[in-house]
């Protein structure tokens, strides 16, 4: 029996490899994982470009915001430059004015000056020569220049504005100083007292033992003579 079931079983075929059959539809499972993959690659694409359009939708808010900034503060310069035109029209025209009025006091005064020269030069001193000859006939002085009547009529033209302008200071002063004296709240402002502050008491002095009674207290002061207190009473009287 050993013999025969040898040759048995070597006689037996080797075991042969059966292939592994695909569950399903492979090729389907294939595409999917195609178009996953490209969905995968499009999608980060997708998410780049997103975020570069965010990106430059938030540079276009705050140049539209930087805009419209700036169109303020144009038409606030505009504003500021309409009134600084106005106000140099303005000038100008109050300087042409002033020009003006300037061209016509100095031909008021070339007319004066020319007026008083002819005056002076003429009518003026034929008058004054024939007064001055009375006056000397008559034993009289002979009136002062004209010239002399100027100076005269200017020095108390400024003597009287500097009498003005002193009374302006004198006032001014015043007013100045009667309000640093008077506070708001009424209370009246100065230096702080001297001496003792109120309510302090004073120790008195012990007097030495071996001091003395000063007797000429009371002789410190002459007495007043009769004569004398006469003397002082006549020269005190009014007159």
């Amino acid at each position: 029996m050993a013999s025969t079931a040898g040759p048995s079983a070597s006689s037996a075929p080797p075991p042969t490899s059966t292939p592994i059959l695909a569950q399903g539809d492979w090729t389907k499972n294939l595409v999917h994982l195609a178009k996953t993959a490209e969905l995968k690659k499009h999608a980060l694409t997708l998410q780049l470009h997103t975020a570069h359009i965010l990106s430059a939708h938030a540079s276009l808010d705050q140049k539209n915001k930087a805009i419209q900034d700036l169109k303020e503060q144009k038409n606030r310069l505009e504003s500021e430059r309409s009134r600084l035109l106005n106000c140099l029209r303005e000038v100008n025209e109050d300087r042409d004015k002033a020009d003006m009025l300037e061209a016509t006091l100095n031909k008021e005064c070339s007319d004066l000056q020319t007026k008083i020269h002819t005056i002076t030069n003429g009518e003026y001193a034929t008058a004054k020569s024939d007064v001055d000859r009375l006056r000397q006939e008559l034993g009289q002085p002979a009136l002062p220049s004209i010239q002399a009547t100027l100076e005269e009529k200017s020095a108390q033209y400024l003597k009287e504005l500097r009498l003005q302008a002193e009374q302006l200071a004198t006032s001014t002063a015043t007013t100045k100083r009667t309000a640093e004296e008077v506070p708001t709240d009424g209370q009246p402002t100065g230096k702080r007292p001297r001496g003792r502050p109120k309510g302090s008491k004073t120790k008195p002095k012990t007097p030495a033992p071996n001091a003395t009674p000063n007797s000429n207290a009371n002789t410190s002061k002459p007495p007043t003579t009769p004569d004398q207190s006469t003397t002082i009473s006549d020269r005190t009287a009014p007159s």
